[in-house]
């Protein structure tokens, strides 16, 4: 039987990742229904939306049907040497990003935990690509690294709802926020320009890694640029350079994550059919002593390609 022709294009991709990530080491995650609502509580800016559908358990606890995977595996993992690379193929429930209502969302991805080092990040990444290359023929990968922006936020003593506001106008490009905030920060004009080209990091690996440098105003920042230049590289010296893109304006909240994060597209659909980075902050605020970085491949965004795959 030709299975390709009852399933849906969502499990088909499903079963070709799932297949993928065990071909480079790991294992499959298993997941409740169900988690304790206070779990996405304390953890909800984290999450890709806040509306969560809850009910009382016959024990009187309040429930929720799960809208996230990440935080179950951080929560029932355990620190310890080496590294935890599973994968997961499970259904959540959250206001889709298309149909804006509350959805049943089949969703693939990866987390690594453990001792992360760069060869670590390399490898999801590359995992990343090779997802979008599943789903579509023309993709790109979007990279950034929180730390060069939480670097030049700390050097200029932006913190608190300013930081939160002139990340928020990061993403954005909205280069009119972001003068907004430098002045009511009483930066220096230099000081604004520094974080003002932040948005101007935009372009293909060969174009932009030569004027990272610029953004080295401090040992936090100077370590950052060399450790995104390195993965890079090697995704470059691996073949995907031309399907890479640097661009500080992905940002996820610096609350959570930190370091590389990077953001998938793939022609034919407007929004990212994937996200991921390291979110080490995380795992400290859960009482994780471990790094970690994984992705997440949106499968619900796959109707909206307008061919077969």
């Amino acid at each position: 039987m030709d299975f390709q022709s009852v399933l849906s294009k969502e499990e088909v991709v499903a079963l070709t990742l799932r297949s993928l990530y065990a071909k480079f080491g790991y294992a499959q995650y298993k997941m409740s229904k169900f988690e304790e609502y206070d779990l996405y509580v304390r953890n909800k800016d984290f999450l890709v939306s806040d509306s969560v559908i809850t009910f009382t358990d016959t024990d009187g606890r309040l429930m929720a049907l799960k809208p996230d995977v990440t935080l179950s595996i951080i929560k029932n993992g355990k620190d310890g040497d080496g590294l935890m690379k599973v994968y997961y193929n499970e259904n959540v429930y959250r206001v889709s990003k298309g149909t804006r209502s509350f959805k049943e969302i089949m969703q693939v991805g990866i987390e690594c935990q453990g001792a992360i080092d760069q060869a670590s990040v390399t490898e999801v990444l590359e995992l990343a690509l090779k997802s979008l290359e599943v789903i579509g023929k023309n993709v790109a990968l979007a990279v950034s690294h929180l730390d060069v922006i939480k670097g030049v936020l700390d050097e200029y003593g932006i913190n608190g709802t300013l930081a939160k506001e002139l990340t928020r106008y990061l993403g954005a490009k909205n280069r009119g926020g972001i003068l907004k905030i430098c002045e009511q920060a009483g930066l220096t004009a230099e000081q604004t320009e520094v974080i003002l080209n932040l948005v101007n990091v935009c372009g293909a690996p060969n174009k932009v890694l030569s004027t990272l440098d610029a953004f080295k105003i401090n040992d936090a920042t100077s370590i950052a640029v060399e450790e995104l230049k390195e993965v890079v590289k090697t995704l470059e010296d691996r073949g995907y350079g031309d399907r890479l893109v640097i661009d500080f304006s992905v940002i996820n909240t610096l609350k959570y994550y930190n370091g590389v994060a990077f953001n998938g597209f793939v022609e034919g659909i407007p929004q990212s059919v994937l996200s991921g980075g390291e979110y080490d902050n995380l795992m400290k605020k859960m009482g994780r002593k471990s790094k970690a970085i994984g992705f997440a491949v949106y499968l619900d965004e796959l109707f909206k390609l307008g061919k077969e795959v």
